[in-house]
């Protein structure tokens, strides 16, 4: 049991790492690098509030309620962002 488990961590890290790559080239370094167009707050600042927003979201199921599967994706992919955007920022690189 303990093989397939290790086999399913790595197949959603891998399905994971397709998404958030496929989102960047599609909508450019934009959790990263945003437009700034209304909120001029930094990046790592707004990887925040977007998982505010997934947070809320799950706690707002009810109670034996499916929390859906888009949502638990773009939480673990904002947190993954989140986690490359504080790497990125305390080397203080360019995103």
């Amino acid at each position: 049991m303990t093989q397939r488990v290790q086999e399913e961590i790595r197949a959603v890290c891998t399905e994971l790492a397709d998404l958030l790559v496929a989102k960047n080239r599609e909508y450019g370094n934009s959790a990263l690098e945003p437009r700034r167009i209304f909120s001029k707050a930094s990046p790592v600042e707004q990887l925040k509030v977007r998982l505010d927003d997934k947070l809320s979201r799950i706690a707002t199921v009810d109670e034996g309620g499916i929390i859906k599967e888009d949502t638990i994706m773009d939480l673990m992919g904002y947190l993954v962002l989140y986690r490359v955007a504080q790497k990125l920022q305390s080397k203080g690189e360019k995103r």
